[in-house]
């Protein structure tokens, strides 16, 4: 065994998991805190709108008060709005969660903006971007699933655009399954499942609420998918395999089953000859290892994943082609060493992958070199880096990552 081998504390480097944002999308709970609006006109009758929707209190302070905001205050959404028919003042940010206002003079806009961040309050000053330290962006409202979509300011339309495709694309009965999910959670974590076969009862909801959007949640249902879960609750928690081929390596072109298998993995072994882009798929707490890029899998690499099956993960080897190859060696090898295992084929394409494509279709190790969405460690094994079972492949994984984005 080399000295490499040997080292049981590696110190991998941690490069950067995921790109900048413009923004934090930060979703806030205003229910029964208050809320300052300043300003008139349809834009700030629209934002105080908004604020009451979501639960807040909400102060409005306009010397004349447009019939928007009459009409709105008269029928909140939710919440009061209360019209104050004055100019809003320094103390009114007292107590105030956030505060909201509109204005066409500048210099009122940079007084406002500059009153609330004196007051440690945050603000918005519509579509004063300069004087804001929050945005609210468009929404796709299925409360409670909630949905926003921000541009950073550059392009308001397109935002629109993106939320309107958004529309069309989620159906209104997810509200329904959304409401359903929070009445349910506290049963399902005193159920007494292990905390993997909450996960597969929470993948095994979602699979049922998108096959079944406009059906009204029963009790019935809960109880249905309580029972299939703890009914596949000993073969799972024996580990399996699913072998998914990725197609041309593009993406776009995974089926939905592959995705299912990406986003429900506890550890994934990718090629090389896939887009970083799949790598998007996966399942945040995943853990993923580079392991070649052959497009074919290796005996060391079925080795490796029976052996970390053995142990109770869901592993997925994610390789390029409508099939992964050596699959009918790795069914055979998966059945006598007692492991369930599923094979995903991937789209078909007529030929060999062109030299277009091929220049197209970047590596996952060229993203490695362009900003280190997976980090390199050479020469160390699995083992060593994540405590998985103790497993001495010949060829070594050359890097891993957890795919925690937020």
């Amino acid at each position: 065994m080399s000295a490499v081998e040997d080292r049981q504390d590696p110190s991998p480097a941690h490069p950067p998991r995921m790109q900048a944002l413009a923004r934090l999308p930060i979703f806030l709970a205003l229910a029964g805190k208050r809320a300052l609006v300043a300003g008139n006109g349809a834009p700030v009758a629209w934002k105080a709108e908004l604020l009451a929707a979501a639960g807040a209190d909400v102060a409005v302070f306009a010397e004349r008060p447009c019939e928007e905001l009459r009409t709105i205050a008269a029928q909140p959404p939710r919440a009061a709005i209360a019209l104050q028919q004055r100019a809003w003042r320094m103390e009114d940010f007292a107590g105030a969660a956030v505060a909201v206002g509109g204005f066409e003079d500048a210099a009122e806009a940079e007084r406002f903006s500059g009153a609330a961040r004196a007051a440690g309050v945050p603000v918005n000053v519509i579509d004063r971007p300069a004087y804001c330290n929050f945005s609210f962006g468009a929404i796709v409202n299925r409360s409670p699933l909630v949905i926003g979509i921000s541009t950073d300011g550059a392009a308001p339309v397109f935002a629109q655009a993106v939320r309107a495709k958004l529309e069309t694309m989620i159906p209104r009965g997810f509200a329904r399954w959304a409401d359903a999910a929070r009445r349910w959670r506290q049963a399902v974590q005193s159920s007494g499942l292990s905390p993997s076969g909450r996960r597969r009862f929470w993948q095994a909801f979602a699979a049922f609420a998108v096959s079944n959007p406009q059906r009204e949640p029963a009790p019935s249902d809960f109880d249905a998918l309580l029972r299939r879960t703890e009914d596949q609750a000993t073969a799972a928690e024996a580990g399996s395999i699913t072998l998914v081929g990725a197609g041309p390596g593009d993406a776009e072109l995974l089926t939905m089953r592959a995705v299912r298998a990406l986003q429900s993995a506890d550890i994934i072994l990718i090629d090389d000859l896939l887009a970083p882009d799949i790598l998007d798929f996966a399942r945040r707490e995943a853990k993923m290892a580079l392991v070649g890029k052959t497009g074919r899998l290796q005996q060391d690499e079925v080795t490796l994943m029976i052996a970390l099956a053995k142990g109770g993960r869901r592993v997925v080897g994610l390789k390029g082609g409508s099939s992964p190859p050596l699959g009918r060696e790795v069914i055979a090898a998966c059945r006598r060493a007692g492991i369930a295992i599923e094979v995903v084929p991937g789209v078909t394409v007529g030929g060999a992958r062109g030299e277009t494509e091929r220049n197209r279709v970047e590596r996952v190790s060229d993203r490695v070199k362009n900003w280190g969405r997976l980090a390199p460690i050479p020469e160390t094994p699995l083992r060593a880096c994540c405590g998985w079972p103790a497993v001495r492949p010949a060829r070594r994984a050359r890097a891993l990552r957890s795919t925690s984005r937020g």
